[in-house]
């Protein structure tokens, strides 16, 4: 079982505005469940809300996760390039409001090699905003 809280910058590159993970919340074998806060910094912020295509980017935040954990990235063996697919996306909202807490739960669905499909979630406490599958594929010298 992993030590709570991992930390979240030496398993994903992002920083500054693109990092969207606030807090890894649970982390095991085929899944990964992370906290986000709604920030008027998000890159899609418009107003008092955000446009909800920024929820894939969290979803692949959440995977990147997943995966560089498993691999032992939390312990210095990350790093490395990877490229995104979006398989199917389905959201059920407009916008999203700003200061929301986002819950994004990511499922391995299959993996070979550097390739992986992902399954993601993204709700608030109480609803459900998005489903989104995506395909992750990292660089050979990673």
């Amino acid at each position: 079982m992993p030590t709570l809280p991992l930390d979240i910058e030496k398993l994903i590159p992002h920083r500054d505005r693109m990092k969207l993970i606030n807090e890894v919340l649970d982390i095991g074998a085929d899944t990964a469940v992370t906290s986000s806060l709604v920030s008027n910094r998000w890159p899609l912020c418009q107003g008092s809300s955000v446009d909800p295509l920024v929820l894939i980017e969290i979803v692949a935040q959440t995977a990147a996760v997943h995966i560089s954990w498993k691999r032992g990235a939390d312990r210095g063996a990350g790093g490395g390039g990877w490229l995104v697919g979006i398989k199917n996306a389905d959201f059920f909202l407009d916008r999203i409001p700003l200061h929301k807490v986002l819950i994004t739960t990511v499922k391995n669905l299959y993996s070979t090699g550097n390739y992986n499909v992902l399954e993601g979630i993204v709700m608030t406490e109480t609803e459900l905003l998005c489903r989104v599958q995506i395909q992750v594929f990292r660089s050979e010298s990673d």
